[in-house]
This record gives structure tokens, sequence and C-alpha cells, in this order.
């Protein structure tokens, strides 16, 4: 249990970064669990197919609302909208209030376009606006896969005041393509003589399975040395090399919404895009349980975490600054693994396809799962 008169979630708030929920089920709405977690200091919540499909796998709370819009004529993937759509919409409405007391800042649930439209601009901005007027309300975000063919898609649909969370992200590049998508799309919205203080994104950065690729990576190099100090080097940079990803992406964050390039949208009243730190649940059990927030800890940021990293942090957490701790430490050990012959930013490229893949797997087994239910 958490230290008495301890909230880590509150404090972590204080500190300007906002914790949000990385999870989504009926049972959790309709138990209370959700708004207990929303009163202990969670203020938003994100959702992917990978969720959405162990939520209906794992129980039978949406068997009879399968069966009765099958019974409707309702396809699978118009029953799969319904689902979604209504947890979304009820989290929604139970962030209301955070959603207003920010002032648009927190308070938000997101949901993603289907898997299959990564790499298709305009199936993406078409599904987008379907499932944003579907659930109809102005604090969900639309999430959209940040494959270099999203920028279009993230300038339209910002464009049109439709929130986005851009997802696996993984590197500079990829970052910064999809942050200057979002500056086009006010931009646009001004020209157009619409308001910008009503639309909001985010830019989620996905860190653990960066670790678990260069680590294995890392390990195949040391077993080719007899060299021991060589293989101690080597393995010394072992679960270094994705946070210090993660503090290079947040120092671009800084540059592209300086008050150079930034200024004069916010002068308007646009927010900017905050970075979100997603995946921060430990892969290696060799490595601490908050390894990915405890050293992410900075102003104007997001961290989107599972169940049991929320209650690991809630009850051991670190309350401090740490984003911007060492960063020629960082710099260091992204230069080192590169000189070794790992490209940081060719595992990011595939981690990126393998991402898009591994959510499509999980919708297909959803959609299976839903047929099966519904017959």
């Amino acid at each position: 249990m958490p230290e008495a008169g301890i909230n880590r979630l509150k404090k972590l708030y204080q500190l300007g970064q906002s914790p949000w929920y990385d999870n989504i089920d009926r049972r959790l709405i309709e138990n209370g669990e959700l708004k207990s977690l929303f009163d202990s200091g969670i203020v938003g919540v994100t959702s992917n197919p990978t969720i959405f499909e162990k939520a209906v796998n794992s129980s039978a709370v949406y068997d009879e609302k399968i069966r009765r819009l099958k019974k409707e004529g309702r396809t699978i993937e118009q029953i799969y909208d319904e689902l979604t759509a209504d947890d979304v919409r009820d989290a929604a409405d139970m962030l209301k209030k955070v959603y207003g007391e920010t002032r648009g800042a927190d308070g938000y649930v997101s949901i993603e376009v289907l898997p299959e439209y990564a790499f298709d601009t305009a199936k993406t901005i078409e599904y987008a606006r379907h499932i944003y007027k579907k659930v109809g309300r102005p604090n969900i975000m639309i999430k959209v896969p940040g494959t270099k063919e999203s920028p279009e898609a993230i300038r339209t649909l910002i464009s049109e005041g439709i929130n986005v969370n851009v997802t696996l992200l993984f590197s500079v590049p990829q970052y910064e393509l999809v942050a200057g998508a979002y500056l086009d799309g006010l931009r646009d919205r001004l020209k157009d003589g619409l308001d910008v203080r009503s639309v909001a994104s985010v830019a989620s950065v996905f860190i653990s399975r960066i670790d678990t690729k260069v680590d294995n990576l890392l390990e195949v190099f040391a077993s080719r040395t007899h060299d021991i100090d060589a293989k101690t080097r080597i393995n010394f940079l072992k679960g270094k090399i994705a946070i210090a990803n993660v503090k290079s992406i947040y120092q671009k964050f800084k540059e592209v919404f300086g008050e150079r390039n930034f200024w004069g949208l916010k002068a308007k009243g646009a927010v900017l895009q905050r970075p979100l730190w997603a995946s921060t649940s430990t892969k290696n059990p060799a490595y601490s349980d908050l390894i990915y927030v405890d050293n992410l800890i900075g102003p104007m940021t997001v961290n989107t975490m599972p169940h049991q990293t929320v209650l690991a942090f809630q009850d051991h957490g670190r309350i401090a600054l740490t984003l911007e701790s060492d960063l020629p430490g960082a710099c260091a050990y992204l230069t080192q693994v590169e000189d070794i012959g790992i490209s940081v930013e060719m595992i990011c490229q595939e981690a990126q396809v393998e991402g898009v893949r591994a959510f499509q797997q999980s919708f297909d087994t959803l959609m299976s799962a839903i047929k099966k239910k519904a017959a």
C-alpha cells in the first residue's frame, strides 16, 4: 500500500507530468474501479486494439450486447464500433470534470483507427471522422499511427478540430515529422478563420520495446568478443538506450515548440502537442518495475501506465524531475551503441512496423472473438 498521506500520482501531476491510464474495460467502468483511479489522480485514458481484445476475450461482460447487436442486423465491424464507442464515451463522461478544470489540457480518452489503415491516409481520415462523430464527446482523441503516411492525416484532422493522439512513435525523425504536421494543421485552421484553442494532441513515444530489441543485439555483440573490457562496455549499455532515446526526443520537442516556432500560434491560443510516454511497463525482470516512469519525469509530458505500473508507482514511485538529468550521458550512450554497430534509427523503424503488425493481429483476434460470441 502507498505510504500514508502520499498520493504520488497527484505529486507527479504537480511536477508537470500527467498520469494517464493505459487500459479500458467495461468491468472497470461498471464496478467503479475506473472512477477510483480518476479520484486518485489519473487524468486520462488510452486504449488500443490489444487492450480491447483482452477486455472482450477475458470476460462475458460484452456478450449480451454483442448478441443483441447481431440480432439487430449489425455487422461484426459495426458491433466493434458500438462496443468501443460505448466504453470510450462512458470513460470520457467520467473525465468531463477533469477536462473542464484543466481547460482541455487533460481529461481525454483515446481510441485508435483500425490498424489496417495505418498506411492509408484517406481511410485513416475517413475512419477518424466517423469514430469522432460517433463517440460525440469533445474530450476524446483519435489515435493515428505515426507512419510515414500519417502527416497528411494528422494535419487534416487537426485542421478540422479533431483531437489526435499520434501513436507508435519511436525515433526523433518520426517524432519531428508528426509534430510538424500538428503545427501545419493548426496553421490551416487559423487560415480558415477557426479557433485553435479547442484542439489538442499528444505524440505517443513507445519505450520498452526499444530496450528489448537493443538489449538482444547487445547480447549478441558481447558474445562475439573475448575482450573482457569490451564485453563489460557492451553489457553496460543494456537498459539505457530507450531512456536515452526518449531524452533526445524531449529535447527535440522543446526545440519544435520553442518560442521561435510556436509563439505565433501560442498567441492565438494554441496549445503545444505534449509528448506522451507509452509502453512504460518493464519487460525485463532484471530492471526496476518503474524504470520507464521514474527516469522520465518532466514538465509538459504525459505518462500512460498500465494497471500494475500505476499501482507500483503509487506504492514506491520516485517524485523528482528526472527527464533532463545527465543529458550528456544519454547522448554518450546513443553514440556508444552506434559505434558498436547498432543503428537506433533502424531499430525504431523496425519497432514501428512490428507495432502496427501486433495491433493488427490483436484486432483480427478481437474480430474473431466478437464473431464467435455473436453466434
